[in-house]
């Protein structure tokens, strides 16, 4: 064996280890702050369904629809269908969690709602990035298992193509986040002290975008590893 596959293959167990801590911390961190901010009454004890509705037709959205859906923090907006997804908790909840990811949800409808560049680059990429995840490994291993390096190359190629659509969510989430941060203000929804705790809620969930792209990174990183050194044996 090459002594450079020692060192791509210590480097690569390195990249799985640092991506898994990465990973579990991210999911500690982002469910232990959404229990504890579960438990936080909001003072006009409103529910996340009627903060949701109270922002949108305060918006002039009032043809976006807000419905229940099964699940645990499966919120999310459908741009498609117009309706804003809330999980049980969040629609039927009245605590700082249930409101904070409430309005962040309706903060994507306001995207849809100005053209928010980012966002409609993100729904861009959607296709060629589902194409990427399921073509890019497939090309990868044929690619190493046959020793055709050029479509090795060309799945790592596919594979970024997650990389980009991480990178261009990150900006999309915090700005939701952001705009539902200015909603509960300027609505009276939430004190200044309850303000604050829901800037934190927002911005732990904020976190897992984050921590997903910086572990698809490594992984991608420790792919090329492998890459170059069968490349190194042609």
């Amino acid at each position: 064996m090459p002594y450079y596959y020692f060192g791509y293959d210590l480097i690569g167990w390195v990249l799985i280890i640092i991506g898994a801590i990465i990973t579990i911390a991210a999911d500690v961190y982002v469910n232990n702050s959404y229990r504890k901010y579960k438990r936080v009454k909001v003072k006009q004890n409103l529910t996340g369904c009627e903060v949701a509705r109270k922002i949108l037709d305060a918006n002039g959205l009032n043809d976006v629809y807000v419905v229940e859906t099964k699940g645990v923090l499966s919120d999310h907006y459908d741009p498609t269908r117009k309706t804003i997804r809330l999980s049980k908790d969040i629609f039927h909840g009245t605590s700082i969690a249930s409101v904070s990811v409430a309005a962040h949800e309706v903060g994507h409808a306001l995207q849809d709602k100005t053209g928010y560049k980012f966002m409609k680059f993100r729904s861009f990429l959607i296709p060629f990035t589902n194409f990427g995840s399921k073509f890019g490994y497939v090309a990868l291993f044929i690619g190493l298992i046959f020793g055709l390096m050029d479509i090795a190359w060309a799945g790592i190629g596919l594979l970024l193509l997650i990389v980009l659509f991480q990178l261009v969510t990150l900006p999309v989430e915090f700005n939701a986040s952001f705009r539902a941060g200015l909603q509960l203000d300027k609505l009276g929804i939430l004190n200044s002290e309850e303000q604050k705790e829901s800037k934190k809620m927002l911005r732990s969930a904020a976190y897992t975008y984050v921590a997903s792209l910086a572990t698809t990174i490594l992984e991608i990183l420790r792919l090329l590893l492998i890459v170059i050194a069968r490349g190194n044996d042609d």
